[in-house]
């Protein structure tokens, strides 16, 4: 297990390649169990390289951990080998052989290296011999991704990282060979592949195998026994592949911020204390996608929202639905006319609910607030809802949608501060002015319309594994 507030994460990634042959003499999971034998002696042999992505460092871990270049020894410091990232502008001019800066400051706690394996060997090289064989039989080739992590501290050594390094690599070989052996089928085999996965502490940062092209549906006695192994509770999906870890060095494909309310400070309060959205979400807001819909579409961006972490802590896998797709399910549940879908007509917190339900199967619970001023006093209420569901909570007040992501409150004192992700901003995706200029931001009671009405829609966490 891997605590993400190490001082470095050191991840090893690179491809095995797995080779077999098998005949009716033999029995397919001998051979493949005799082909795993043969990785993790490639592993332990001498060819095995250890290379620290975008340096010139190389580390060979079994010839006693030599180094190259030659400032690189088995004691230096590992944090140290961040120095060695060369940056895109030394990159450009081809100099790579003195000690850099690393590229970029945010990714500074992850250490990428590329698992390799040396395949020329020094000395005269002796002729080659062919010989031919006729005999019928079954060649299965793929390529494992290997993918390790293991935490380091100020004090490790580039020796103490790579000694568990070549542990960790034996170990994930071991489970994509149980992983391999419990899924062939004939002459078929799955792919094994390794997803790490961030649980609550002080468990950290853990690795798990899993079948590739196999559908969650298929996988739920493997995410038990995974719940079994971990102590984990089996109301919630920690292990569905969707929960994997996102390590902060990765940019997100979709171009979406992620959580951008990790940014902030959190305010202090007399006896305040903090409760916050659980898990993953995307932040959607106004002229996202291509679609115009500054002035009408803050709820269905909040609803967006809430459908992100829904698909993001894994217990959907329908993608966010789109503006049209929104309409169309309010036509679906007999709520809206068939000319609604392509309009630009608002929509509420009973919509959002409506939706919810029809295309992802949640349930929410409303909550009732006849003036903005009663906010104020749900201090409780949305703390417990915060602290036992953890979802995102749309509120919608007059013609205007926001997404609550917290609270900070006091019992003593019922003193409140909310945080909010607004999404009526126009621009793009920057964290730094979204969070200075409050987009995403803490707020008083003051921020509500003490005269309007307020719905909250509030989702419900399924009881799922």
């Amino acid at each position: 297990m891997v605590h993400v507030d190490s001082d470095t994460i050191v991840r090893l990634k690179g491809p095995l390649v797995f080779k077999c042959n098998f005949d009716s003499t033999n029995v397919l999971q001998n051979v493949i169990s005799s082909t795993f034998d043969d990785l993790r002696s490639q592993v332990k042999s001498e060819n095995c390289v250890f290379a620290v992505s975008e340096s010139p460092v190389f580390i060979w871990p079994n010839k006693g951990v030599q180094a190259t270049p030659e400032d690189v020894t088995p004691t230096t410091p590992c944090e140290d080998l961040h120095q060695w990232i060369l940056t895109n502008e030394q990159e450009s001019v081809g100099k790579k052989g003195n000690k850099r800066k690393s590229k970029k400051v945010a990714s500074a706690n992850v250490l990428n290296l590329h698992l390799m394996m040396e395949v020329t060997r020094p000395g005269p090289l002796s002729a080659p011999i062919l010989s031919k064989t006729v005999q019928k039989s079954s060649f299965i080739s793929t390529t494992l991704l290997m993918d390790c992590v293991v935490c380091t501290s100020s004090t490790d050594t580039i020796k103490d990282a790579c000694e568990r390094l070549l542990e960790v690599v034996t170990d994930q070989l071991c489970m994509m060979e149980k992983v391999m052996l419990r899924h062939v089928t004939g002459t078929q085999l799955f792919v094994p592949q390794p997803l790490h996965f961030l649980l609550p502490e002080p468990k950290g940062l853990v690795t798990a195998v899993f079948p590739a092209g196999v559908p969650e549906s298929e996988l739920e006695s493997h995410r038990k026994e995974l719940h079994e192994q971990y102590e984990m509770p089996e109301d919630r999906p920690y292990f569905r592949r969707v929960n994997a870890f996102h390590f902060p060095n990765e940019p997100y494909k979709d171009g979406y911020l992620r959580n951008p309310h990790q940014a902030l400070t959190n305010p202090s309060l007399e006896n305040g204390k903090v409760y916050l959205v659980q898990g993953i979400y995307s932040y959607h807001h106004y002229m996202q996608d291509r679609i115009d819909d500054n002035g009408w579409g803050c709820a269905y961006r909040s609803l967006q929202t809430i459908c992100s972490w829904f698909q993001q802590q894994g217990y959907s896998d329908r993608p966010v639905p789109t503006h049209k797709e929104i309409q169309q399910a309010l036509v679906d549940v007999g709520d809206k006319q068939q000319s609604f879908v392509g309009s630009c007509q608002w929509i509420g917190s009973i919509e959002v609910q409506a939706v919810l339900n029809q295309l992802l199967g949640i349930t929410s619970r409303i909550m009732f607030v006849s003036q903005g001023s009663e906010l104020a006093s749900k201090g409780r209420e949305l703390a417990n809802h915060f602290l036992n569901e953890g979802t995102p909570i749309m509120i919608g007040g007059g013609v205007l949608a926001h997404t609550i992501l917290g609270v900070t409150w006091s019992e003593t004192t019922g003193q409140i501060r909310y945080l909010i992700l607004d999404p009526h901003y126009t621009g793009a995706e920057d964290l730094q002015h979204i969070t200075e200029k409050g987009w995403c931001g803490w707020k008083g009671p003051e921020f509500w319309d003490s005269t309007a009405y307020y719905n909250l829609c509030l989702p419900l966490r399924p009881k799922i594994i």
